[in-house]
């Protein structure tokens, strides 16, 4: 008690008429550090807040890249959360649409729309409601994303290819492999025939690494509830399903989310904004060097900025900052040598997006679904062909009209490559990485000869903590962090996790409230994302 009472007394002490403020510094202006600078002065709370952000640009990997009036989103960022009260922060930032968007109105799709929102056409602070659609593209067809046993699945698969995989399901039922790798965690839910289809290549091209050298905790995070018996139960409720007591609710894939007009970039400066207009003060282009620290507290940090080297103390400290980054670079009072190694070891993927300005894609629309200049309706496409390099395609005429300068007659799409920083294709030039990008649309006959009208590279470095090596130890490593009085890990980089934005903010939430309780306790920060179930369902 007395130690809580100190911190609060930190955050407002008079004495004599001068007001002494709590210093909280915030590494990283992604969703965490964004988030939790918001958190922290909005209900007035007296405190000195400084944000470093070592690029330009806010957002992070959530960014939005701004090109010839074209925009592209960094990864792709599906605005849905289980979390209520992130549902509730993202529509008070930007009100859900009053109005049907630019491509609903001309094609006379319907969409919910809220009463006295805002309106799309005429207005910019609007959050649009989008369709989810995802598929595989697997030997120049088109799959479910997750996979599903679908007429049109069946249809592709063939006879024979869906015996075999029936066959190889009922295998799995009855002989469970031991789940001590990311291999053998999906044939337990897919059986080895769909795990080879669908999942051995495409996962060993996200993460550079066979799936049987991954950890099964990732599949865990990402996909556990999906499984052969949850696609059967969804298509069956789906077809035949009442309407449910409340004692017997499941769960199914989300069909619809949430989207900025301009890409998730804009709410992250709308949140960038909103938390300097209370008093935050956001320090771009300042890269932390060193984090020095004295007592099992860190005391200041060092900053790399284009006008030199800058050291800014503080008595908190909120790390968005990758943690092999963040312990590396800790001097003073530093983690045991064994946990520094730990650190150092945590992989990550990096990767690369090409974005091409075209004028048609070669794909047919064979859904349902209209869209303008009848493209495929996908926001994403996941690349399963075998021999190309290329991992995802996201469509962002699809995501929102207004990403595109003329959504009606080009097409605007950005091509994923996972790779390594440093690698022979990070190192490319942006005119081999474009050319490569070309040659392998061409060969999967998605894209036709001479129809690239631009083009534009973009590098993202630590876009995915990866589960292998030293991640085994991180939970000994969080404990070292942790006992660090005055520091807080947040978001994706923060804390090694596979985090999503509504993650990344509830991470941020939960470290302001401990710090305005003057609360030691970590764990709830620690805790969000641990839930077993898959991100995208909802409870129906």
């Amino acid at each position: 008690m007395y130690e809580a009472n100190c911190h609060r007394a930190l955050a407002r002490y008079h004495n004599r008429g001068v007001i002494f403020l709590k210093k909280i510094v915030i590494i990283g202006a992604g969703p965490a550090g964004l988030t939790a600078a918001y958190e922290l002065l909005r209900d007035g709370s007296d405190y000195e807040v400084t944000i470093l952000e070592a690029s330009d640009a806010i957002g992070g990997i959530s960014r939005t890249v701004r090109y010839k009036g074209n925009r592209m989103d960094i990864g792709g960022h599906r605005f849905f959360s289980k979390s209520d009260e992130v549902m509730t922060r993202w529509s008070e930032l930007m009100p859900l649409q009053g109005s049907p968007s630019y491509d609903d109105k001309v094609l006379g799709r319907e969409k919910p729309l809220t009463p006295g929102g805002p309106d799309p056409e005429t207005q910019d602070r609007v959050m649009l409601v989008r369709d989810r659609v995802s598929r595989i593209y697997y030997r120049k067809k088109f799959f479910s994303y997750p996979i599903s046993l679908s007429a049109k699945t069946l249809k592709n698969l063939g006879f024979a290819t869906t015996m075999s995989v029936g066959f190889s399901y009922m295998r799995s039922v009855f002989v469970k492999k031991p789940e001590d790798s990311l291999e053998n965690f999906y044939i337990n839910r897919f059986g080895r025939k769909l795990y080879g289809m669908f999942f051995e290549g495409y996962t060993e091209k996200l993460w550079g690494r066979h799936p049987k050298n991954i950890s099964a905790d990732w599949g865990s995070q990402r996909v556990k509830g999906l499984s052969i018996r949850a696609v059967l139960k969804d298509m069956f409720s789906k077809t035949f399903g009442g309407k449910k007591k409340k004692k017997e609710v499941e769960t199914s894939l989300i069909e619809q989310f949430w989207y900025p007009k301009y890409g998730p970039g804009q709410l992250w400066e709308l949140l960038a904004e909103e938390a300097v207009k209370k008093g935050a003060v956001l320090l771009k282009n300042h890269q932390v060097t060193e984090i020095r620290c004295e007592e099992g507290e860190i005391r200041s940090v060092v900053c790399q900025t284009p006008q030199g080297e800058k050291t800014i103390e503080g008595d908190v400290f909120i790390s968005s900052m990758p943690v092999k980054d963040l312990v590396g670079g800790m001097t003073g009072d530093v983690p045991p040598e064994e946990m520094q190694q730990v650190a150092c070891g945590l992989p990550y993927r990096d990767f690369v997006t090409v974005g091409l300005l075209v004028d048609r894609l070669d794909l047919k629309n064979e859904t349902a679904m209209k869209t303008l200049s009848d493209i495929v309706p996908d926001c994403w496409i996941y690349v399963q062909e075998p021999g190309v390099k290329l991992g995802r395609i996201q469509i962002f005429n699809n995501w929102s009209p207004y990403m595109v300068s003329d959504p009606e007659h080009q097409v605007w799409i950005g091509l994923e490559f996972f790779c390594a920083e440093g690698d022979d294709f990070w190192n490319l030039s942006d005119e081999e990485c474009v050319e490569l990008a070309v040659r392998e649309l061409r060969a999967m006959g998605v894209l036709g000869e001479g129809k690239v009208l631009d083009s534009h590279r973009e590098r993202v470095q630590k876009a995915y903590p990866a589960y292998f090596d030293t991640y085994s130890r991180m939970d000994e490593l969080i404990e070292c962090l942790n006992g660090y009085r005055n520091l807080y890990c947040v978001g994706r980089n923060g804390q090694h996790r596979y985090n999503n934005m509504d993650h990344s903010m509830l991470t941020a939430i939960r470290a302001a409230e401990a710090i305005k309780s003057g609360s030691d306790d970590r764990r709830p920060i620690w805790n969000v994302n641990t839930e077993k179930t898959y991100h995208e369902t909802k409870q129906s």
